[in-house]
């Protein structure tokens, strides 16, 4: 199978080239690979058409300057490409999250992810942000959905902190394929996956919701996580920056829910809200 690489170069690099890769994402690109002058996006041939990059708002925007080239090449070895840069990393020494090539090491929580070409290895700003939300908060015997779960890594913590039920949804086909080989990598039980959007909630509830997505999904479908969500229910969300934060809380708190407080890493911010 080939594929078409588009190889993009942006400036200012960030957070142009965090956007850019999010919005190309939810095109259909299925993989990316950064450098110090923008980055470099994957995706199948048959996938591909003429207008892919029509509704790509930061190609547009007066605040970026971006500039690609594209072309075909043969399948990319992409387990080899991320193994080349993938590092364990720790959380706020409790927990790691590793490959499955890395030793093992003496922590609290230890989670293996092979992320392949989903998201959520834990080196994201926004995924280190919520393990040590999880970490911090109470989640014996909570039911907890994982919103866009990408490789599943934080219902996998959510879990190991004592959830008693969890589900993960994600629109993402390949993100569904690689939450589930994940979960059973960790021997994980009580974790169903489903592949779908926020439509799926719609006769589902929760005592805690995890959504690591982006500022316009999160914004669209905040009402949705509100119906969901039980008495008491706690919502935590990321995937936006520090000047997102005031259109976030505004629509939760039109929504009854309560600003608790945030983190914020290199301007991503993640946040806890509560009914």
């Amino acid at each position: 199978m080939n594929y078409i690489e588009y190889i993009f170069t942006v400036s200012p690099l960030q957070p142009g080239t965090e956007i850019l890769i999010a919005e190309l994402g939810y095109a259909g690109f299925e993989s990316f690979v950064e450098n110090e002058n923008g980055v470099s996006a994957y995706i199948q041939k048959e996938a591909c058409y003429k207008d892919i990059l029509k509704d790509i708002n930061v190609l547009t925007s007066e605040e970026f300057s971006i500039e690609y080239t594209f072309s075909e090449i043969e399948q990319v070895n992409w387990n080899e490409e991320w193994e080349k840069n993938f590092d364990p990393i720790e959380v706020d020494g409790k927990c790691t999250v590793r490959a499955p090539f890395h030793p093992k090491k003496n922590f609290e929580y230890e989670i293996v992810i092979e992320p392949k070409m989903s998201f959520g290895t834990g080196h994201h700003e926004t995924t280190y942000m919520m393990l040590q939300f999880i970490l911090e908060n109470d989640f014996q015997n909570k039911k907890v959905l994982d919103m866009g779960c990408g490789t599943a890594v934080l219902a996998i913590l959510a879990k190991m902190r004592g959830a008693s039920d969890l589900d993960a949804i994600d629109i993402d086909e390949w993100c569904y394929e690689n939450s589930l080989e994940n979960i059973q990598r960790n021997n994980i039980e009580d974790i169903t996956v489903y592949l779908g959007d926020a439509s799926l909630l719609n006769d589902k509830s929760y005592d805690v919701i995890i959504a690591n997505i982006n500022r316009n999904i999160l914004l669209n479908d905040m009402e949705i996580y509100r119906k969901s969500l039980n008495e008491n229910g706690v919502l935590y969300l990321s995937g936006f920056y520090t000047e997102d934060l005031p259109i976030i809380t505004e629509t939760c708190n039109n929504l009854g829910l309560t600003f608790v407080g945030n983190k914020e890493k290199n301007r991503w911010v993640a946040a806890k809200f509560k009914i």
